[in-house]
């Protein structure tokens, strides 16, 4: 019978602990709550996590990693917020002037149980994305914990493109990589 208690309480502590390991992620925001992140001077992001709560609001909580850009890169020139969301709607944003994404900031509104969404961009000397790719749906079905993370270092997150679900309360992302020229250029790949 001890054995079997013992057991017992190994599997009872090993499933709180892993119903808890979402509390440890460095949340950004709790649910219901806006949020504005930035990366650190000279970096950007590599990689977003959020888990869903369908009790806190239809909610998620969000996580994000930064990187500092290759040395090749240099330093950016500029940054800025780009274009907003709207909450509720599909939305495609992608840095303008080339940028590379480097933060993001959401709002929640409770009437749409939705949040709007925008990212913060840096230009980097005048550098051009190409080989561009978008990842496949994250999560992969509503609801679930979704985790993105860029997938080598030489790909940057360059935008997003979500789709909201009015029915779940839940959005689906699929992101934007791109790998980014060692040369100057003066046009603008979009």
């Amino acid at each position: 019978m001890i054995p079997a208690l013992v057991l017992l309480a190994s599997l009872l502590s090993a499933v709180g602990a892993q119903s808890q390991d979402h509390h440890d992620m460095g949340w950004v925001n709790g649910y219901r709550q806006s949020f504005n992140f930035q990366c650190p001077h000279g970096e950007v992001l590599v990689a977003a996590r959020s888990y869903y709560s369908e009790e806190h609001g239809m909610d998620r909580m969000w996580s994000f990693e930064c990187q500092p850009t290759p040395e090749g890169l240099g330093q950016p020139s500029d940054c800025w917020w780009d274009d907003i969301s709207r909450a509720g709607m599909e939305w495609t944003s992608t840095c303008t002037r080339n940028g590379l994404v480097a933060g993001v900031q959401s709002k929640y509104f409770e009437s749409l149980l939705d949040r709007e969404w925008q990212f913060y961009c840096c230009y980097y000397k005048r550098r051009c994305p190409y080989s561009c790719m978008k990842t496949n749906d994250i999560p992969e079905h509503h609801r679930e914990e979704a985790e993105m993370i860029v997938p080598s270092y030489g790909y940057f997150v360059r935008g997003a493109q979500t789709t909201f679900s009015g029915v779940l309360r839940d959005r689906q992302w699929k992101y934007i990589l791109c790998r980014w020229t060692d040369f100057d250029c003066d046009f603008e790949n979009l």
